[in-house]
């Protein structure tokens, strides 16, 4: 059995529960049942193309020089976007004290795993302390951080779950809601902002293919040490890349897109920044992020600092005090939070990175407008669902096995999301939208392929969706860069 499976196993008995995987099985609507539109997209030309006249198409029209993209040109917008804004309305009505005691419960099973991993991390480092200690920070950022700093409970009373004020601020906020690698204004900006609404885009900053163009394209690499290099981004991925490429974003919003300035020669905003463009920059761009985004210094103190100095200075302390034992229970602990970080990175990296990678999704050339048909659609073929259903499955998939659902409703209660799965998945079989539920282990392979450069992601037709929903020029902007997109 592979140490993700034990993981996911061991940590539903944090919580006094029996978490198990559903069968290995991929559920992907096909257009057997598509209705046939009354008014669709702008149609693919039937004549005929020369093989000139082909290479002047865009990369998006290309794709439908064959068939497998028929349901595309035959769907109808209009009415699966009328269906979807229906079924939204109609799970967000229902939000109410049943959430927040779903939510409550949720926390609970965090807290004690947290209390499970505090309590016994003075031991030599084992099993039982290393995931519950994971479990605690993998819960604190994938299921109540995670869906509080989207606004899933701003239309109840939760208590300090609002997105406005939930874990802002460098102080005791950020300690006590959620504290981690990434700093949470950051993390708005690049995952609620431009990860959300950019979803599978050149702006997308989670864009996998895109982002590992450099081990994609060492053609002198064997593949086999390719995938070893893939593996090794796993346990350390958090502070890696995704808390300084977090912080490029937020410093980049503030400075030039908030403010409409002209950015620095040189520096590309597309661009992940990573701990190895930070130390070794290779090209003027990287050095240009380093001077007017990421400053180490400025970095390390604002976005590392907070939870290294807490998780891995101040919790651990107080065992010093205890005489003659004192440093042996105190390098015990250090040990074990060290495991446990490197096993809540693998962790997320399984049910986090592989939600919109792989041959079978989407990627797109262009920026639509939010809450039209085509965004629903794009955030359909652009994810994908894991095994699902009850509390102790979705506990250990972080809730992120919804990922279609939230992707469509970011603003969702977790409950919500359980709620609306199966709706949502009928309607995607009435019209014909490509929707894909798969085992987590299988996404991460075709993730890992994605990765190496064995597989590549699909490109979209998106000159066959409708203008009317369409960006245009000034792309998808917002009014503030904490919460819920709607704020």
């Amino acid at each position: 059995m592979r140490l993700s499976s034990i993981f996911l196993v061991a940590q539903a008995a944090v919580v006094a529960v029996s978490a198990f995987q559903q069968p290995n099985k991929k559920a992907f609507v096909g257009s057997s049942k598509a209705k046939q539109p009354a008014a669709v997209a702008v149609p693919f030309p039937e004549t005929s193309t020369s093989t000139n006249e082909e290479q002047l198409l865009s990369k998006s029209q290309r794709t439908l020089l064959g068939n497998e993209e028929d349901w595309v040109k035959n769907l109808d917008y209009d009415g699966f976007a009328a269906e979807v804004t229906a079924l939204g309305k109609e799970i967000a009505s229902g939000i109410g004290q049943e959430d927040v005691d779903h939510l409550q419960k949720i926390v609970s099973w965090r807290n004690a795993a947290a209390a499970i991993g505090i309590a016994t991390m003075w031991m030599s480092p084992n099993p039982l302390t290393v995931v519950a200690l994971s479990t605690w920070t993998y819960a604190s950022w994938t299921m109540i951080a995670h869906h509080t700093c989207h606004g899933g409970y701003n239309r109840v009373d939760a208590g300090g779950f609002n997105s406005r004020g939930f874990a802002l601020g460098n102080g005791v906020r950020r300690l006590v809601d959620w504290c981690d690698w990434m700093m949470p204004e950051a993390w708005n900006v690049e995952h609620n902002r431009l990860h959300h609404y950019h979803l599978g885009e050149e702006r997308d900053p989670d864009l996998v293919q895109r982002n590992l163009d450099f081990l994609r394209e060492m053609e002198d690499l064997p593949m086999i040490a390719k995938y070893g290099v893939a593996s090794l981004l796993m346990p350390v991925w958090k502070w890696f890349y995704y808390s300084p490429n977090t912080y490029k974003e937020l410093q980049y919003q503030t400075k030039y897109r908030q403010p409409k300035l002209e950015a620095p020669v040189n520096l590309d905003p597309d661009q992940a920044v990573t701990f190895r463009s930070m130390l070794f920059p290779q090209e003027p761009s990287h050095e240009a992020a380093n001077k007017h985004l990421v400053p180490m210094g400025q970095f390390l103190k604002e976005a590392l600092l907070p939870f290294f100095a807490s998780r891995f200075v101040a919790l651990p302390a107080p065992l010093l005090l205890v005489p003659s034992v004192g440093p042996t229970l105190f390098g015990h602990a250090i040990m074990n939070l060290i495991l446990a970080d490197l096993l809540t990175n693998i962790h997320g990296f399984i049910t986090i990175v592989t939600n919109h990678a792989g041959e079978d999704v989407y990627e797109f050339d262009d920026e639509v407008r939010p809450k039209t048909g085509s965004f629903y659609v794009r955030q359909i073929v652009g994810s994908v669902n894991y095994d699902l259903g009850t509390d102790p499955i979705d506990f250990a998939h972080g809730w992120l096995n919804y990922q279609i659902e939230h992707h469509v409703w970011p603003d969702f209660s977790m409950r919500q999301y359980q709620k609306a799965a199966p709706k949502l998945k009928a309607i995607c079989a009435t019209y014909g939208v490509p929707y894909i539920q798969e085992n987590v282990f299988e996404r991460l392979r075709k993730t890992m392929d994605i990765m190496v450069g064995r597989t590549s992601m699909k490109v979209f037709p998106t000159h066959l969706e409708p203008l009317k929903d369409k960006a245009g020029k000034a792309g998808v902007t917002w009014k503030s860069t904490n919460g819920a997109i709607d704020e």
